[in-house]
């Protein structure tokens, strides 16, 4: 199931770099600031969150209770890992329909599409830790060893991202409502990950639910690799990619037997 896909896409792989390549290209080609606007978004969302609440929030942060720049470096740790997630997600669920011409006139894997955009969303994630980390080092941080772990939660976001975009992607071709539920879905599981609050804030009792969201290990993963210099729940993050790895054979399987069914309907 999946080692077909992967051939049919390592066969078109030029055509794969060519599109990210374009996509990037016309980003800054269509505006003063082009592709940095995926860079500016979340930063200027961390700004605002920042100046909200950062007094109540920073003296929340353990051993940083003096730190005013604390609970901004900790929103954009959070952040980091949630744009990821969320930009794969919205793009994926319209990705056949705007790519509905493409798929019907064109003879090529329809696999192509998901993971030009996987690969878009990677650039843009990393363009925007760059960003991060040189927000940290002029608010005198720099990040530690607990960097290292960056890349692998990446990875990981991407597998989560690409497997939840995917399925979402071809119900939404069949039933269009799913495109009107998913960003309302999204701000609930903005919401339900520490990412603008810290979980010990939360009453027990309801501190259980924020564990049901499977981005709040990678996003405490996140905030422990750049804020705290320490490693993320190894446990959490193993079970956490056993279950991605399952999601994303049971959407490739599914998106494989609808790309017949989806090009009629598109």
């Amino acid at each position: 199931m999946i080692v077909p896909n992967l051939a049919s896409a390592w066969r078109y792989r030029h055509f794969i770099l060519s599109s990210i390549r374009a996509e990037i290209r016309a980003r800054f080609i269509r505006s003063k600031l082009g592709g940095l606007w995926m860079i500016v978004h979340p930063l200027a969302q961390a700004a605002i969150f920042a100046l909200v609440l950062a007094e109540i929030m920073s003296a929340k942060l353990p051993g940083m209770a003096n730190d005013k720049s604390a609970y901004a470096l900790y929103l954009l740790s959070g952040l980091l890992a949630w744009s990821l997630f969320a930009e794969l997600v919205n793009r994926c669920l319209t990705l056949f329909i705007d790519n509905g011409n493409l798929l019907k006139k064109m003879l090529f894997p329809r696999i192509c599409l998901p993971i030009i955009v996987a690969g878009s969303a990677l650039l843009n994630n990393v363009l925007l830790l760059l960003a991060v980390i040189i927000v940290f080092a002029l608010f005198g941080r720099f990040p530690g060893a607990g960097i290292a772990w960056v890349p692998v939660l990446m990875l990981l976001t991407l597998a989560i991202g690409l497997a939840v975009g995917l399925l979402l992607g071809v119900f939404n071709v069949f039933v269009r409502d799913v495109g009107q539920i998913v960003p309302v879905a999204l701000q609930f599981g903005f919401w339900l990950a520490p990412i603008a609050y810290t979980p010990d804030i939360v009453p027990a009792a309801l501190r259980r639910m924020l564990y049901l969201n499977p981005m709040t290990p990678i996003v405490e993963g996140y905030q422990n690799a750049l804020l705290f210099n320490r490693p993320p729940d190894v446990n959490a993050l193993a079970w956490l990619t056993l279950a991605a790895a399952l999601l994303l054979v049971v959407a490739l399987g599914l998106f494989r037997r609808a790309s017949p069914e989806m090009v009629d309907v598109l």
